[in-house]
């Protein structure tokens, strides 16, 4: 399995559409910097939040997710309360190969304000666009800017074929759009 230098990750997109919109060149002039990368593609955050609260004082359950935990949020900027954090989406649309698995990483200009961003593997024949956890873990409210870069994906190309893929077992997530709560197949 081996990491996948910028010269792969224009090709798959431009070709394969792996990335929709792609930005063939790093931007990073007056912004969080986006677009690709020597070894990966950093990714943007898109303008929707969903920003946890506690108002309606019940638990975070993964199984049976209330709604009521979340406020809804549209703006070019998003501030997360202290010690909380908001769910985003990316700008991009993923299709990653059926050969490939794509790690996400935080980038360190957040990182080095105390905002950690966690977003699980892109698992071979995963499409559409990444949920993102953007954890705010200061005491002070952590402005976060739409449409700019919030993390990099590093791509890793098997050896060989995986036996099943996400599209194979009809991922929960598949196809997503906007930001997906968490669910429970039943």
């Amino acid at each position: 399995m081996g990491l996948k230098s910028d010269n792969w990750i224009k090709e798959k997109s431009l070709k394969d559409k792996m990335i929709e919109p792609f930005c063939e060149e790093q931007v990073g002039k007056n912004v969080v910097s986006y677009g690709v990368s020597s070894y990966g593609y950093d990714i943007r955050v898109g303008n929707e939040f969903k920003i946890f609260t506690n108002v309606s004082s019940s638990v975070v359950d993964p199984k049976n997710f209330d709604d009521k935990n979340v406020v809804d949020f549209v703006g070019d900027t998003c501030l997360v309360p202290p010690n909380s954090f908001a769910l985003a989406r990316t700008v991009e649309y993923f299709r990653i190969p059926d050969n490939v698995l794509a790690i996400c990483l935080g980038k360190s200009t957040y990182a080095r304000c105390g905002i950690i961003v966690n977003v699980t593997p892109f698992e071979p024949g995963f499409e559409g666009h990444i949920t993102i956890e953007i954890s705010n873990t200061t005491p002070l409210p952590a402005k976060i800017y739409a449409n700019e870069g919030i993390a990099q994906v590093l791509f890793f190309e098997g050896d060989e074929q995986c036996k099943t893929t996400y599209a194979d077992k009809n991922g929960k997530y598949q196809k997503q759009r906007g930001i997906t709560l968490p669910r429970i197949l039943k």
